[in-house]
Order: C-alpha cells, then structure tokens, then sequence
C-alpha cells in the first residue's frame, strides 16, 4: 500500500479510531492502528509475532484488529461496497458476453479454529471449520455486495435467502 493511501485510511478512519491519552499510558496513534490490523491481516503472523513487530502486547494487536474492523465496517464499507447504476452492470456483463445479468454471485468459506459451543455447525462440507462469505460482483470484479458469517454448515440458499440483496431484490 502506497504511503498515501495508507494516510488518507487512516483520515477517513480517525473519528472511530482516535482516542485520549490517559495518566496511566498514552493511547495507540490512529496510524499505528491501522498499520497494525492491516499487517495482522495481510499476514499469516501470529498475535504475538505481530505485536513484537510493532512493540505491544498481543491482547493490544487483537484489540486494534476488532477496533479497525469495526471502524471499515461503520465508515467505509457502504462508501465503497454498493450496488450502483444497475443498468451499467447489465450492459457491461452484455458486452462480455452475459446478457441480463445484473451480477456475479459465490460464496466461499474462511476457515477459522473450532469453536468452543456448536462446533458441529461450523464444520463444512470439506469437513473443515469455517464461516462463509456471500459476495456479488459487477461486470469489473468490483464488490457490490456481502454478507459475511455465517456458519459453515449453513447451506448456500439460505444464506442468500437471509441476505439483505435478497430483500432488495
């Protein structure tokens, strides 16, 4: 990620991420946030591992992880993640080839560990744990819509019958 785009994620993030220095320790910058829920991300590091890196304790790079998260999740993700001119998709999978198509639809599962209670319900098909993610594209590949966790026993239909581009549609 270029340095630019780095500082306007961390600008755009700031309202949700910014907090007050304390008498008992300073508090983590915005950009230090940022830098390290995108490296904990980007990478297969463990918490430990990502928290030597960046000089603070594990319980710290999984708080900023949730805490950038959710700050992408109120701020950004309806800026960036929308249907738009519908039109323009149908016309553009038209000319690729895919008439009447307003979008491309698959789900995929994340793994994740077992967890404690109802394990059995996370296990998918390949018996593996996961948790699926429903994702609608344009005619560019670009995300138009998700739906994200639900757990990976849950059938396809389901979770596209219990989305909310379902109810839009």
């Amino acid at each position: 990620m270029r340095k630019g785009t780095f500082m306007e994620l961390c600008d755009l993030l700031s309202p949700a991420l910014r907090r007050m220095n304390t008498k008992m320790r300073a508090a983590l910058t915005v950009e230090k946030q940022v830098a390290i829920a995108l490296w904990k991300l980007a990478t297969p590091d463990s918490y430990r591992s990502v928290g030597n890196q960046f000089g603070v304790g594990k319980s710290t790079v999984g708080a900023a992880v949730m805490q950038v998260a959710h700050a992408i999740k109120d701020l950004l993700i309806s800026r960036v993640v929308t249907l738009g001119n519908v039109q323009v998709i149908v016309d553009g999978f038209a000319a690729v080839g895919f008439p009447n198509c307003g979008g491309a639809i698959d789900e995929t599962h994340i793994p994740i560990l077992a967890p404690e209670h109802q394990a059995g319900e996370y296990r998918n098909p390949k018996g593996y744990f996961s948790i699926v993610l429903q994702a609608l594209v344009d005619h560019k590949g670009r995300f138009t819509n998700f739906n994200v966790g639900w757990p990976g026993k849950v059938h396809d239909a389901r979770i596209f019958r219990n989305s909310g581009l379902f109810q839009k549609l």
